[in-house]
């Protein structure tokens, strides 16, 4: 379903928004919404990154905030789609730049709204994903809805379980793709190839959370398959991780393996800057 054949949009909270515009005249006059994983939180340090290059951009804390899920569980797409509508009151077109979880809803949400230039997905999947449980025997249910009706998603293998030690879980999300049902992975496809604008995707071949690598080309080939281009930037060294030029570079001590060594976050980010730019319309290193 299209934004345009029904959905509702929402009312977002001032409190879950942060907004980084240029000092001076824009750089660009394309907005960029900034999208976090699965932290849901306002990805700032980004926005202001994106902020001091002259770009128009706005963070969205998209769980956990007031008004919204407590959990990335049956997230209301039209959330997205309503920040977009923020952006292009003050800009002429709008990108959306989301890690993970916020690659997943940034793809989602740009198939189904004209109202999006390009996609920067760092990290991507090519399917919608099961959401948070609260407890493990709970049913299945969507990370994401629409129009106040779950999308299709594929379940998470719940006989899978972690190493002992630091888990690594994209063998996980490995196990549930093996599993699953052609149709219920046909239904949770994200339909990409709706989305006629720009789309960049950025992932490792060492990505330990998910298998990012692996969705890019299945999108890569959705895609193509439609006549449409797509922009791969990759590093077998890499994992989950990405930091841009003039990012602050997160704590990478967790309790679970992203992958990749050291110097992948930061060496990825440079390698999708350019393509980053043109599709902001920044000058070459902006």
């Amino acid at each position: 379903m299209r934004a345009e054949d029904g959905g509702q949009l929402v009312a977002i909270d001032e409190s879950n928004l942060y907004w980084a515009r240029p000092a001076g005249p824009p750089a660009t006059r394309t907005g960029v919404l900034v999208l976090a994983g699965s932290s849901g939180r306002m990805d700032t340090g980004r926005a202001d990154m994106l902020g001091t290059r002259g770009v128009t951009t706005l963070a969205l804390r998209w769980f956990d905030g007031p008004g919204l899920q407590q959990v990335p569980r049956e997230v209301p797409l039209e959330l997205f789609l309503e920040a977009v509508g923020l952006l292009a009151r003050e800009c002429d077109q709008v990108a959306l730049i989301g890690l993970s979880y916020g690659a997943e809803a940034s793809l989602l949400a740009a198939s189904l709204t004209d109202g999006v230039s390009a996609v920067v997905a760092l990290a991507p999947t090519d399917v919608a994903w099961e959401g948070h449980l609260d407890h493990h025997a709970d049913p299945a249910r969507s990370k994401w809805s629409l129009d106040g009706h779950p999308i299709p998603f594929v379940s998470l293998d719940r006989s899978w379980l972690p190493p002992v030690g630091k888990p690594a879980f994209v063998d996980c999300y490995r196990s549930s793709r093996s599993i699953a049902a052609p149709e219920e992975l046909m239904a949770a496809a994200i339909p990409v190839e709706r989305f006629t604008g720009e789309v960049v995707l950025v992932a490792g071949g060492d990505d330990q959370v998910w298998p990012s690598a692996e969705a890019a080309t299945r999108i890569t080939m959705r895609r193509r398959a439609a006549g449409l281009d797509t922009i791969v930037v990759s590093d077998e060294q890499a994992g989950h991780l990405v930091v841009l030029p003039g990012e602050v570079p997160p704590n990478a001590a967790r309790p679970y393996h992203v992958g990749g060594d050291a110097a992948a976050p930061k060496r990825l980010g440079r390698r999708a800057w350019p393509a980053i730019c043109n599709v902001l319309g920044l000058a070459p290193g902006g």
